[in-house]
């Protein structure tokens, strides 16, 4: 797993989210799979961990202001729309679309950090799912299903400011 080479081309949302890290003074800069990595499965491979240490990015569209709404939660579990429901009132299915305009990366590739233009909507309403907390070290998407940086749980709370909540089924 090379760190992407400075004349390998690089995509906007890879660049945002590096950049968002560097400000961030996070320790671990993104790097660049050999794979594309569209699936928690895939990340998993490619990096040789297991499934629960991907950070997946779940994105769902808020009914009541169309805004988009991220969970970041463990590649081995699912997310219980009706206790994110508690936290965001009613929910709906967020399309490729959807997903890309309002976070500004594509579906397999949505960073927890480095969001793009949103259509004047700021940023999503970002939740942390406890689960991650099972693993010493957590891998997310980096803006482009060959992107992913390396992090501890405590640091994604830390670089999202989002809360941690019991967000998946049993």
């Amino acid at each position: 797993m090379p760190a992407m080479a400075d004349s390998d081309i690089r995509s906007e949302g890879f660049q945002r989210v590096t950049a968002a890290l560097q400000a961030a003074a996070h320790p671990h800069p993104p790097l660049w799979l050999d794979v594309a990595a569209r699936t928690a499965q895939e990340a998993a491979d490619a990096l040789g961990v297991t499934l629960g240490q991907i950070a997946k990015s779940v994105v769902f569209r808020r009914k009541a202001d169309d805004a988009a709404v991220l969970v970041v939660t463990s590649g081995d579990k699912r997310v219980d729309e009706a206790k994110l429901r508690a936290h965001t009132g009613p929910l709906g299915r967020a399309d490729a679309d959807f997903v890309k305009s309002r976070t500004g990366f594509s579906i397999g590739g949505v960073s927890p950090a480095g969001f793009g233009p949103s259509e004047g909507l700021g940023p999503p309403a970002l939740f942390i799912d406890r689960e991650l907390f099972r693993f010493d070290i957590i891998w997310a998407a980096a803006g482009h299903p060959n992107g992913v940086f390396k992090l501890t749980p405590d640091e994604l709370v830390a670089l999202t400011g989002a809360p941690v909540l019991d967000l998946v089924q049993a």
